[in-house]
């Protein structure tokens, strides 16, 4: 029997979160193992009218391939890249994996080397999706590996997905829609300040946002989505930070993440499993080691972490701050083939200022305008 739940997610992505139009040249990318979201997928976004091409990837072939590759064909990006990269109008990414550790025992520098060497693409891509040219979307299906390391069964993981996403109302797209108005009004306080503090646990770091822009993220490029973001200041990031969370990246995980900032750069980082490759990411270019983002988490549908990134940065209550590449349309001008994203827990005892006033204390907004948690039934 069907999952209505599968048809409606499919519904919101093509429609809502893409909105794809006729004669649109769309990318659909996702593993075997997600075939029933991808043929939805694949039904809603012709019955827009696209031309669709499909991308079906196998499971093993990156782990082959950082285990085998020359460092020319690492640096190697094909025509076929290129073309998708610079004339594709959608792309539509499904995550599954049947082993989210099959990467952990790869070489970082070769990673690394990878990374640098599709920076160029990463570049245009978020120049054309900052224009609004290229429009994007992701999302989760549900598969064991996931499920596992959310420590939970297949189908409490599946209602934790679809519940993320809101799947279970009526009508997700309205409620979508109205988060998004709210976020909104969060949005438009953040865009007057001007610096904030980050106080929590073994953290106290400020960074400044003057001139750029707090953008609103309401079931469009990530889905579940749930967060208003930001790139800082390049030079501006003072202080430390510890990150709650395991720091995901590439199938490995670092714990205990602290990273130190001295006018906008890191300069100690340190973990109690994985710092010497939290160091490699952190040193991979001149963009690294500075911030390409801060964004607040306030998907209250959220509430626990299940070492899945598309989840846990938008846990209601929590702040994530990634290095690396940042978003041209918030105003950013780092570059870097990284873009990592690390979560700090404000729920216990954590407190945000903007410009010396507290806006959200223990995880929750001052003001109750803004994205608050659900009221208990």
């Amino acid at each position: 029997m069907k999952d209505p739940r599968v048809e409606k997610l499919a519904g919101v992505m093509i429609n809502y979160s893409l909105k794809v139009r006729k004669g649109q040249y769309l990318m659909l990318t996702g593993p075997p193992v997600a075939g029933p979201l991808i043929v939805e997928c694949y039904r809603e976004a012709l019955r827009a009218g696209a031309n669709v091409e499909t991308n079906i990837t196998l499971p093993g072939l990156e782990e082959v391939f950082y285990t085998e590759s020359s460092l020319a064909q690492r640096q190697w990006v094909s025509q076929v890249t290129k073309h998708r990269t610079r004339h594709l109008d959608a792309s539509c990414l499904i995550l599954g994996s049947v082993n989210t550790r099959s990467l952990t025992n790869c070489d970082p520098n070769k990673m690394a080397q990878v990374a640098k060497a599709r920076q160029p693409m990463r570049k245009i891509w978020m120049k054309r999706a900052g224009a609004g040219e290229l429009n994007w979307t992701l999302t989760q299906w549900p598969t064991q590996a996931s499920a596992q390391d959310a420590e939970m069964s297949l189908a409490e993981y599946e209602n934790f997905v679809f519940s993320g996403g809101h799947l279970d109302d009526d009508d997700p797209v309205a409620t979508w829609k109205a988060i998004k108005a709210t976020q909104q009004k969060l949005a438009d306080r953040l865009n007057r300040s001007k610096e904030f503090r980050i106080v929590a646990k073994n953290t106290d770091l400020t960074f400044s946002t003057a001139g750029r822009t707090w953008l609103n993220s309401a079931g469009k490029c990530n889905f579940p989505d749930g967060e208003v973001y930001t790139s800082p200041v390049e030079k501006s990031a003072n202080g430390h930070i510890q990150f709650s969370f395991p720091a995901i990246q590439q199938s490995r995980e670092v714990l205990d993440a602290f990273l130190e900032f001295k006018d906008g750069k890191v300069v100690s980082a340190t973990a109690s499993k994985g710092e010497d490759f939290l160091r490699t990411m952190v040193e991979m270019d001149a963009g690294s080691c500075r911030l390409g983002e801060a964004a607040f988490g306030t998907n209250y549908n959220i509430t626990r972490f299940t070492r899945n990134t598309l989840f846990d940065e938008k846990i209601g209550g929590t702040i994530h701050l990634a290095l690396g590449a940042g978003f041209p349309e918030a105003g950013s001008v780092n570059k870097s083939g990284l873009h990592w994203d690390m979560v700090c827990d404000l729920r216990d005892k954590g407190h945000i200022y903007a410009d010396g006033t507290l806006i959200q204390k223990n995880g929750c907004f001052v003001d109750k305008r803004f994205p608050k948690p659900p009221r208990r039934r």
